[in-house]
């Protein structure tokens, strides 16, 4: 006897041998038929979605759950684009906060939105005495007053209190770590988030240090809040790379630098588990801190990286040896160089043909560079509403010639390089469709078209939120279809994209959300 029986809908099941289906049996979480196989089969409960298409349940393979859940409960200045305005609510926040020297959190600085950064001194006219941390959008900075620069080695570098990059992460360190249950209380209002969006299994992109993580101990947390019915989708965890540390291990074992107990890539179940080793190579657009091969238009540099070339390129080659799937940052094409160059020679060195290597972002890839991540196996994991809603921008800043190259679609296809969708929430929105959306019509919120030759069929864009993504994370025999055998996580929306027009897909409503194939959101 079924479990379940879904019927009265249009399955697009993302599986070629069955593309379109009528009906779908669950049993133990898990699609036991389509169609005839289990439309005569008694079932526990038939539910009719009255002429709804289904989706297998979109994967995003990079996003920031912690951080996500704590945006979500701390005080905003997005939107604002006056300095006193935003300094009146850091005013307010500050006087809130009951504790003298205590710490003032402020999401949501966006320098473009006010045509310059804040600056420490004027941060200290409203602070009240409190340590103030305002985090960039993009997470690869940060503005704070005299009293946390107070704090910081006097060799730290700052331009009037932004700190960027390894800076901002010392200054963010004078506050971490958070506790487990804070830590949980986070994860579970981002998961909320997701499954309202339809997404059923993420990636998040960096836990235990670096830029984005929270605590040394931060694993426990995501297995707290499972423990605390907090997680009620799948994930996987991606372990900062300066968590490796010498390990005194076996001659035979090729390890210099690992995790304790040598835990790496595939440890633990098909709910929560350790994913790729993180690596980060430079910093972001937003902050103008992604490492280019020339400098950005009308500025006079071009981005940085997070350290010497050789030292990344020796942190990747260690991960690779140590057995890691590597998740490498690298947004600006010099990054990129630099990535694949450590791929190149670690899988020349000590071949792993299966190792799934992935760049995150590839934000700015030039022509040159499409084979080498197609003769490596490396995927391409980006954020196409970066472009939807930072378009305009980051065309401005890359010039005429680059602009094309900017979160590439169809270049990355054509050359035989998986494209696997993803949001890196909370830095922008989170919306797998608003994202399918941009990956078809390649236009930026204003209208404005960001390299059209890029644009990618309705198809290959679902394809990148579902079997891609799940083929990234090493989840392809569990997800990513609606095939027997797989569990039974869906997506019930409320019109098809492939039939609406394009520019309607991402007001498409997402009417309930399956995992294991329970209904855990709904409209």
């Amino acid at each position: 006897m079924l479990c379940t029986r879904l019927t009265n809908a249009r399955f697009l099941t993302m599986d070629p041998d069955h593309p379109v289906a009528h009906d779908l049996g669950i049993w133990r979480g898990r699609i036991v038929g389509l169609d005839e196989a289990v439309t005569s089969l008694p079932a526990r409960e038939v539910i009719d979605l009255r002429g709804a298409t289904v989706l297998p349940g979109f994967v995003d393979a990079h996003v920031h759950l912690a951080w996500t859940g704590f945006k979500e409960n701390t005080v905003s200045i997005a939107g604002l684009t006056r300095v006193e305005d935003v300094l009146a609510v850091v005013g307010r926040a500050a006087t809130r906060t009951a504790t003298p020297g205590g710490w003032v959190s402020i999401a949501g600085y966006d320098q473009r939105a006010l045509g310059r950064h804040l600056t420490a001194a004027e941060l200290d006219g409203v602070s009240h005495g409190r340590k103030v941390f305002i985090l960039h959008d993009s997470g690869h900075g940060c503005v704070v007053n005299t009293a946390v620069l107070d704090l910081l080695p006097a060799d730290i570098p700052h331009e009037n209190g932004f700190l960027a990059e390894g800076a901002m992460a010392a200054a963010r360190a004078l506050r971490l770590p958070y506790s487990q249950r804070e830590l949980a209380e986070a994860i579970g209002r981002a998961a909320r988030t997701c499954l309202a969006e339809g997404v059923t299994a993420c990636a998040e992109a960096g836990i235990g240090g670096g830029l984005v993580g929270h605590s040394p101990v931060e694993l426990g947390a995501y297995q707290l809040a499972r423990d605390k019915d907090l997680l009620p989708l799948r994930v996987q965890l991606m372990v900062s790379a300066d968590r490796l540390r010498q390990v005194d291990a076996h001659d035979d074992d090729g390890l210099t630098r690992a995790l304790d107990l040598g835990l790496r890539t595939g440890f633990g179940d098909d709910r929560l588990s350790v994913g790729a080793l993180k690596i980060f190579t430079d910093g972001g657009m937003m902050a103008r801190t992604a490492a280019l091969s020339s400098p950005y238009e009308g500025l006079d540099h071009a981005g940085q990286l997070q350290d010497d070339p050789d030292v990344l390129a020796e942190t990747i080659v260690d991960g690779h040896r140590a057995g890691w799937q590597l998740a490498v940052h690298a947004i600006g094409d010099r990054a990129a160089d630099v990535a694949l160059d450590a791929l190149e020679h670690a899988q020349r060195r000590w071949p792993r043909p299966g190792a799934r290597h992935r760049i995150e972002h590839a934000g700015l890839i030039r022509p040159d560079q499409l084979p080498r991540f197609a003769r490596l196996g490396v995927s391409a994991v980006v954020q196409p509403n970066f472009l939807r809603f930072f378009g305009d921008d980051y065309a401005a800043i890359m010039g005429e010639e680059r602009a094309p190259w900017l979160y590439r679609g169809r270049a990355f296809l054509d050359h035989g390089i998986p494209l696997v969708g993803s949001s890196d929430r909370p830095v922008t929105d989170g919306s797998p469709l608003r994202a399918v959306q941009f990956m078809v019509e390649r236009a930026s919120e204003s209208g404005r078209a960001i390299g059209p030759d890029e644009r990618i069929t309705v198809d290959e864009a679902l394809h990148a939120y579902t079997v891609a993504g799940a083929r990234a994370c090493h989840w392809e025999d569990i997800l990513g279809s609606l095939t027997p055998g797989k569990r039974a996580d869906l997506v019930v929306l409320g019109d098809d994209p492939r039939r609406v027009d394009p520019s309607r897909i991402g007001d498409i409503e997402v009417v309930a959300t399956y995992v294991d194939g329970v209904e855990v959101q709904s409209r």
